[in-house]
């Protein structure tokens, strides 16, 4: 067995001075599947209530009623509603499944979200008052999320995941008709790894926008430069079938937020490292940056639920709500004043103790993973390797391993028999 006390942090050696010196087991258990199926929403195991009472929120997805009346947000996978001036949030949703990415529908009377609860996330609707929630998509393996309402309120656009070699994966967007059904192919992936989604439909119908990852080539870049146009809006004509892009450059352009009006598209993009909203006036094709403090969006990662939370119009398109530093916030698209939408959730919510399998953190004896530098003395009889940090030499072929040298204040690496088999020659 070898000893595993390896300062890990004096491994960062910069000038590694070459000694020379004469040359003179290291299991798991794998527990086993079974049991009834999961259900969600009725988790197995001993329970506890956690109270809350707070009037600030993370990465939160804010929409606004029809009628104006109103706002709906989520927070901690559940979905509350408030008065649009603001004030005590309502639940709409309780218990273990998580909710988030609330959508009222345009006639006002059903709202669609994401939700676990039958398993994966999936597209449900519920009437206005968060009764009767109703399961939209039935998918079990292609997961989706991401709702968004056409005009007439009889369908709802999303993203559904797809996977092939990689867990990362790509999206396409599909349509259901709100009473369920196999759904509708929108969009094509444009490979196996870049993603698309934040649907968002025209005022008219007639364009459905979307998000995607507009980094060249077919395979996922990791840290993607955002300055650079790491993503970019599209549209698809709904009518004719072409998809074209319609907004990008650097800084990016995300969450496609076309006003009820039909005159303005508002979207976040980066500006160096700060995450900003714009509003572009599709006729004229300006673009002006109206709000400067959101939070980091995700374009560096790959943001399976959005690139940043959904935000919403007023009604009668003169105002912009969202979240941004644990608030909700409006903003007046002719002044440029944003003020504060004060909420407050003060609830119960239901818990359990979180399954852990115990780990030893530092046991005394293991079995490394990995034999670093193996060589063979030139007569065959023994093999000198490094391992955690040290060299170890083994008699050949069935001897036990044991240090070459006897210190402990420094790391060695790359051992090496001289052709006498007499030295091992190393790096410290």
């Amino acid at each position: 067995m070898l000893s595993a006390s390896v300062n890990v942090g004096r491994f960062l050696l910069s000038l590694l001075p070459i000694l020379l010196v004469a040359a003179p087991s290291i299991a798991q258990d794998d527990p086993g599947a079974g049991g009834d199926a999961w259900d969600v929403t009725d988790p197995p195991g001993p329970r506890f209530d956690i109270s809350i009472d707070t009037d600030e929120g993370t990465w939160m997805s804010v929409d606004v009623s029809p009628d104006g009346r109103e706002g709906v947000f989520d927070l901690l996978g559940d979905l509350y509603v408030i008065p649009i001036e603001g004030g005590d949030a309502r639940a709409l949703t309780s218990g273990f499944a998580w909710d988030m990415q609330p959508r009222y529908s345009p006639d006002g009377r059903f709202i669609a979200f994401t939700s676990d609860r039958a398993g994966g996330d999936n597209i449900w609707i519920m009437n206005r008052d968060g009764s009767d929630p109703q399961q939209v998509s039935k998918e079990d393996f292609r997961l989706l999320n991401s709702p968004a309402w056409t005009p007439d309120s009889e369908f709802i656009a999303a993203r559904k995941h797809f996977t092939s070699t990689r867990s990362l994966g790509a999206g396409e967007i599909w349509l259901y008709h709100r009473t369920g059904g196999d759904g509708l192919q929108m969009t094509e992936r444009p490979n196996q790894q870049k993603d698309v989604g934040e649907p968002a439909f025209s005022p008219d119908g007639q364009y459905l926008y979307y998000s995607r990852d507009a980094t060249p080539g077919d395979y996922f870049e990791y840290d993607k430069d955002s300055n650079a146009g790491s993503e970019a809006i599209f549209r698809v004509d709904r009518e004719t079938g072409d998809s074209d892009r319609f907004l990008g450059g650097p800084g990016g352009a995300i969450r496609p937020t076309p006003s009820p009006d039909g005159k303005y598209m508002a979207y976040i993009r980066r500006v160096r490292f700060q995450s900003m909203l714009f509003l572009y006036d599709i006729e004229s094709g300006d673009e002006l940056a109206i709000y400067q403090e959101l939070e980091r969006d995700l374009q560096e990662t790959w943001a399976v639920h959005g690139v940043y939370p959904g935000i919403a119009w007023t009604p009668d398109s003169e105002s912009l709500v969202f979240w941004s530093a644990g608030k909700i916030r409006r903003l007046d698209i002719s002044t440029g004043d944003a003020v504060e939408i004060p909420f407050r959730v003060s609830t119960t919510l239901p818990a359990l103790e979180v399954v852990r399998a115990p780990v030893e953190v530092a046991p005394e004896t293991f079995r490394p993973k990995m034999l670093r530098w193996v060589d063979v003395s030139p007569r065959g009889d023994r093999v000198v390797f490094q391992a955690l940090g040290h060299i170890y030499v083994k008699d050949l072929p069935n001897g036990r391993p044991r240090r070459l040298t006897r210190q402990d204040d420094h790391f060695e690496l790359y051992p090496t028999w001289s052709r006498d088999g007499r030295w091992v020659a190393y790096v410290s």
